[in-house]
C-alpha cells in the first residue's frame, strides 16, 4: 500500500523501479535473441534506456491518475518487448525461458539490491536516502515480478500458462487477453490479487532473498 507520494519518496522509489521496468523488458528482448528471434533486437528494444520501453498510457497515464486519486495501489505496465514465437528453435520451450526472463531479472536485481543493503548496514552507513533505495530496490522487484507471474494474460505467467496448457486450453485462455489487464485491475482494486497472491508470494521469495543472503548477514 503507498501512502507518501512526497518529493522524497518519489526521488527513493524513482531510480529503482526504472532499473526494475527497463531490465524486465530488455530481458525477454535479450532472451528471445538468445533462441532464435531477433524481432526485440531489431527494433531496438534489447536495451537498457527506459525511454524505448515506456508505454504512453501504461507507464504515465494510469500511474499518473492513481496519484493523483491518491489510490493506495499503484500498478501499470511498460511497451511489452515484441516476440516472434514461432522463430524460436523450440517455440513451447523456448517461450517459457523468453517469458520467464523478465521475473528472472527482478528477483536478481531485487538479490544485489539486498546485498547492497546488508553491505551498507554492515559498514554502518547511515545515509537514509541510499538506505531506502536499497529497500525500494528489493520491494519493486519483488512487486514486479510477482505481479507479472500471475497468472492470466498478457501478463508473464499467463503466457507461461498458455505454453503449459494443452492446444485447446491454451487457445481459451488467450482469448482472455483482450480483457486481461482489465481483469486483473479488477482484482487489485477488491483485494483478491493482493491477499491470495501478492503478499504470500511476496514473503516466500523475501524467506529466500533471506537465506541466500545469510553467509553476507553473518559477515557482518
Amino acid at each position: 500500500m503507498i501512502t507518501d507520494y512526497s518529493i522524497q519518496a518519489i526521488a527513493i522509489n524513482a531510480i529503482p523501479l526504472i532499473f526494475a521496468i527497463t531490465i524486465h523488458e530488455a530481458a525477454h528482448g535479450y532472451a528471445a535473441r538468445y533462441f532464435g528471434d531477433n524481432t526485440a533486437y531489431m527494433l531496438g528494444r534489447v536495451s537498457l534506456n527506459p525511454i524505448k520501453h515506456i508505454d504512453p498510457v501504461g507507464t504515465i497515464l494510469i500511474p499518473l491518475m492513481l496519484i493523483l486519486a491518491s489510490s493506495p495501489f499503484l500498478i501499470g505496465y511498460a511497451k511489452p518487448v515484441p516476440v516472434n514465437f514461432g522463430r524460436l528453435r523450440n517455440p513451447r520451450i523456448d517461450s517459457i525461458w523468453v517469458v520467464l526472463a523478465g521475473p528472472g531479472s527482478n528477483f536478481a536485481q531485487a538479490l544485489i539490491w539486498a546485498i547492497f543493503l546488508i553491505t551498507l548496514i554492515g559498514f554502518g552507513v547511515n545515509e537514509r536516502f541510499l538506505l531506502g533505495m536499497s529497500q525500494a530496490g528489493i520491494t519493486w522487484n519483488l512487486v514486479l515480478m510477482v505481479f507479472n507471474l500471475f497468472p492470466l494474460p498478457p501478463l508473464d505467467g499467463g503466457r507461461i500458462l498458455s505454453s503449459l496448457l494443452p492446444a485447446r486450453q491454451s487457445i481459451a485462455l488467450g482469448k482472455l487477453e483482450p480483457w486481461g489487464f482489465f481483469i486483473v485491475l479488477g482484482l487489485v482494486f477488491t483485494g483478491v490479487i493482493g491477499s491470495f497472491w501478492m503478499e504470500p508470494l511476496i514473503a516466500f521469495f523475501k524467506s529466500i532473498l533471506y537465506f541466500v543472503t545469510l553467509p553476507l548477514q553473518m559477515v557482518f
